[in-house]
């Protein structure tokens, strides 16, 4: 059975708002792609290893963490096997989310064929660089296939999100139009980072695979407006009955929590699951103030419970889906170098709702008494902490 068609009015709702954004080069859409959840680190690894084993031309790699643990050491086995049938292989990784990964992994990569260059490494001579981080997560394929999402290179996110040893993340495949453009942006900072010969220089642009809309969203800093933030307004404000968020770290801003206001004033449903212990504890401390006045307001809150929560989705009126690399915090609003996509895909849109069915049976929800019970340390740290929330 066909689904149902969505009415003009409810289109121009959920995407006329963007229409200021397609002057933009950081916010490109593409029609005609394929798109396909991997809703576990357990899916995606197995998943990419094999579309690298499958590659014939080119294989360009970018993460913010690499680490040298079991992952990590596969994920160099796939490298270098690829760069050992002839395949061009590239790998941009952040030099302070990689600071205490073992300069030999890297050197054993070059070694066998695999061109390696970090980002913003550290030089006295610019120290106030070293607040930017390139926190992408994405691996393009001959130039035609690419895996995104949440998940860096490491043996936490290679679970299936059951314990806090195997964290909870979300990635997806995406083959079409749209990953040329995730091509043409590894370039474009493999040069502006000095690397040698441009990654992927033969590489035509793909072919149409499926019927998915995407929109690849390229956050950087040095933003008076950040595009990752607007885009995250800008889908809210375009819901109609509900939008329902999956973040780890929770420091939006007040623009972020207008437009959640606004949405709940319109009658939107609007869900929020958060971890319920986070990798980075003092986030949720911070995090309390602005969660004050959602939850007042009608926001559902909810804790995931039993792992480490590290997915970033947001799922509009169960058809719009935003999921990549950026958190809903300031680092990624104006200090990272991100990427989010876009996917207006009735299919792939019920498939994020059974997902997130599934992550809200595993999380408790917060009432906000429970919320608020804080004791006066607790009150007095966070109001000493409060100005560091614009560098997390």
């Amino acid at each position: 059975m066909r689904p149902p068609r969505r009415t003009a009015k409810k289109r121009f709702r959920l995407f006329g708002r963007l229409s200021h954004l397609k002057a933009s080069p950081d916010a490109v859409r593409f029609h005609h792609n394929q798109v396909a959840l991997l809703p576990h680190g357990g899916d995606f690894f197995p998943a990419l290893f094999q579309a690298m084993a499958d590659a014939t031309t080119a294989i360009c790699a970018e993460f913010y963490i690499v680490k040298a643990d079991e992952t990590g050491q596969a994920f160099a086995q796939a490298l270098r096997q690829a760069a050992a049938r002839g395949v061009e292989v590239s790998l941009i990784y952040d030099a302070i989310g990689c600071f205490d990964t073992p300069s030999s992994y890297f050197q054993r990569l070059q070694a066998a064929g695999v061109r390696c260059l970090p980002f913003n490494k550290p030089a006295f001579s610019r120290l106030h660089w070293l607040d930017f981080r390139d926190h992408r997560k994405m691996v393009v394929i001959d130039g035609a296939t690419a895996f995104l999402g949440g998940l860096n290179i490491g043996d936490e996110y290679a679970g299936y999100g059951d314990s806090y040893e195997h964290w909870r993340d979300v990635g997806l495949r995406l083959d079409g139009p749209a990953a040329g453009e995730l091509q043409r942006l590894f370039r474009q900072t493999w040069l502006q980072e000095g690397g040698g010969g441009v990654p992927g220089q033969s590489l035509v642009s793909p072919l149409p695979q499926g019927e998915a809309d995407v929109i690849i969203i390229n956050g950087s800093p040095h933003r008076n407006r950040p595009l990752i933030r607007n885009t995250f307004r800008l889908a809210v404000a375009g819901a109609t009955r509900c939008a329902q968020i999956i973040t780890p770290y929770f420091l939006p801003g007040p623009r972020v929590v207008r437009s959640l206001l606004r949405a709940v004033k319109r009658g939107v449903q609007v869900r929020m699951i958060l971890p319920s212990i986070s990798d980075v504890s003092i986030v949720q401390m911070l995090s309390r103030a602005y969660l004050k006045p959602l939850m007042a307001a009608g926001v559902e809150v909810y804790a995931r419970q039993g792992t480490i929560l590290h997915a970033k989705v947001m799922l509009i009126d169960d058809q719009w889906v935003t999921l990549g690399s950026a958190n809903l915090d300031y680092r990624s609003f104006h200090r990272n170098f991100e990427i989010n996509i876009i996917v207006d895909n009735h299919t792939f849109g019920l498939e994020m709702k059974a997902l997130f069915d599934e992550e809200l049976a595993l999380s408790k929800r917060l009432s906000l008494i429970d919320h608020m019970h804080a004791t006066p340390l607790e009150r007095f740290l966070e109001w000493l902490l409060a100005p560091l929330s614009r560098f997390l």
